[in-house]
């Protein structure tokens, strides 16, 4: 990486030495540390490359371009997709993918700077409306490693949720990363952290207090019910402002009043004196808070 760069072919040679050296530091390869020296020779190894008059007009550009496209493309599915796929442990595959998606996204800091001069002003991104450098290279990760593991890393977050649930002590931080970067990567968007997991939670959540429901209403009093109830509310509010994103707790708590309240109201109809208890829908829910009402007054 020594050498001085030209602006002939042995710049294009040079610039792919620069490329496979970065890379291969971003691997955990053996490799001598990069250095402002070496991005500075890069950087003007491009800028001589970009600046040669050729013909067809733009022909370096171009291939500049479809260079930097085609590094990120090979890379994503080629080294950071295996590493992924590899983790079947919840905890191991959610620390691999924050540290990938980090990686990732230093790797395309480095390398727009290092391809800078096509979208200054003028220059060939912005004169052919193309995808700028780091938006495109951001796009190269969802499009080619999360689209394909997010089943998998929704699955492993639900599984986490379930298992604070039955009162095991998670890693609460690294779930709200993990949910944080649904939404980053979809450039502050909602969209894929509503479709990719908030559906799939909320479906989960069903199931999951459908079942604890129908075991707390055969074994319990209706009082001793309704203090789960409550506590369950208490619960699911404390989990949701750790790690879940703002707009998911009203869904979450009307889903949780509508299985565990609504649905067996009927049945707790039937218990009559402790029949059935108004909880508030405010933010705090403890055992004072839970109001009792016969079976005439409901009926009423």
């Amino acid at each position: 990486m020594k050498q001085k760069a030209s602006d002939s072919e042995e710049g294009w040679d040079y610039l792919d030495r620069g490329i496979t050296k970065l890379k291969r530091i971003f691997e955990g390869l053996p490799e001598p540390a990069f250095n402002l020296e070496d991005y500075i020779m890069l950087y003007t190894t491009v800028y001589n490359i970009y600046s040669q008059p050729t013909y067809p007009l733009d022909k370096n550009s171009k291939q500049l371009y479809n260079n930097y496209k085609q590094i990120l493309e090979d890379y994503m599915p080629s080294k950071v997709l295996p590493s992924l796929r590899e983790k079947h442990d919840e905890y191991d595959l959610l620390k691999e993918l924050l540290k990938s998606w980090a990686n990732h996204k230093f790797l395309v800091k480095w390398f727009s700077l290092v391809f800078l001069p096509l979208q200054v002003e003028g220059a060939y991104i912005p004169r052919r409306e193309l995808p700028k450098l780091n938006a495109f290279g951001l796009s190269c990760f969802r499009d080619l490693v999360f689209e394909a593991i997010k089943d998998k890393v929704k699955d492993a977050v639900i599984a986490l949720i379930d298992r604070e649930r039955e009162g095991e002590e998670i890693d609460r931080t690294l779930v709200k990363n993990v949910l944080n970067l649904f939404v980053e990567i979809d450039e502050g968007k909602m969209h894929c952290y509503e479709k990719d997991f908030e559906e799939h939670m909320l479906q989960n959540t069903v199931a999951y207090y459908s079942r604890k429901a129908s075991n707390w209403i055969l074994q319990d009093s209706s009082e001793d019910y309704m203090l789960k109830v409550g506590e369950c509310l208490k619960k699911a509010r404390g989990r949701e402002s750790h790690y879940l994103q703002p707009s998911s707790e009203r869904k979450l708590t009307d889903i949780l009043e509508h299985e565990l309240l609504v649905v067996r109201a009927s049945q707790l109809l039937e218990e009559g004196e402790f029949g059935c208890r108004q909880l508030p829908r405010g933010d705090k829910v403890d055992d004072h808070s839970i109001i009792r009402c016969d079976k005439r007054e409901i009926e009423e």
